[in-house]
């Protein structure tokens, strides 16, 4: 496809690309890939799939005689995954209104979109419409907040140094980490063997300062969150001493990222 994107966009997904997915992202696509089932040859659709890095592994995976497609509503993110991976069929579009026939792939996979959906039941049936019957899809969530490190630290910064709507900003990708909803919400959208697994996953930024900033200028942002200077200079020094206790010894930020992974099948 032809892909117009923006300068600003593109310079986006590409600080995307290089920080987020290598500190967060590029861990659990292989585990989406296995929980999926996928094999040679095989159909594959990547929902919400940012700049491809699920995509790229589930290419790997099916081969030359396979066929992989990542579908995203945003073209800067598409046009950095098209540069990455050119074999793979790339198309903008909603998770909601799937561009492809009912049982067109034998795997649909999205990894940390789904909380973002604005309507996620409608987004599941799509995933299910599109695969063929027997089917599997996996899809990752993140962890509850309460349940993860650094960001329930980095969330309480945000309230009290810039605002309540910069707090749930950041609170935004913890909201599917219920596993009992998750579950209904799976299975009332029409899936069958529906399961969750929980996986251990590890976040590492270059710094404090890489992490604290990326949220700042690049994830408020996209929420609809603008802090003056100001405001995010005072964040980046409070950072120092509230995540210190992630912080290693080479001057790098790890911590626990855990996750949760739901699969099922098309009945």
């Amino acid at each position: 496809m032809s892909i117009n994107a923006s300068q600003n966009e593109i310079s986006a997904a590409r600080a995307y690309e290089d920080l987020h997915v290598p500190a967060l992202f590029r861990q659990f696509a292989p585990l989406l890939v296995e929980a999926a089932h996928v094999q040679p040859g095989q159909r594959v659709l990547d929902v919400a799939c940012g700049t491809g890095v699920l995509a790229r592994e589930a290419a790997a995976m099916v081969g030359e005689n396979g066929f992989v497609a990542g579908l995203d509503a945003s073209p800067g993110m598409l046009a950095v995954a098209a540069d990455l991976a050119p074999s793979v069929e790339w198309k903008q579009g909603l998770a909601e209104s799937l561009p492809y026939e009912a049982g067109s792939f034998d795997a649909v996979l999205s990894q940390f979109g789904l909380m973002f959906f604005p309507d996620r039941a409608a987004a599941i049936r799509e995933m299910l419409r599109v695969l063929a019957p027997r089917g599997r899809f996996a899809v990752a969530v993140w962890e509850s907040l309460e349940r993860s490190q650094a960001y329930p630290e980095e969330v309480a910064l945000l309230e009290r140094l810039i605002s309540p709507e910069a707090a749930n900003a950041l609170r935004a990708p913890f909201v599917l980490g219920d596993r009992d909803a998750l579950v209904q919400l799976v299975a009332d959208a029409g899936a069958a063997s529906v399961e969750v697994t929980t996986h251990h996953g590890t976040a590492r930024f270059p710094s404090i300062r890489a992490m604290v900033e990326a949220d700042l200028r690049g994830w408020l942002p996209v929420m609809g969150v603008h802090p003056d200077e100001a405001q995010i200079e005072a964040v980046l020094q409070a950072a120092e001493d509230v995540l210190g206790r992630y912080r290693t010894a080479d001057g790098t930020v790890v911590f626990d990222a855990p996750a949760h992974i739901v699969t099922g099948q098309k009945p």
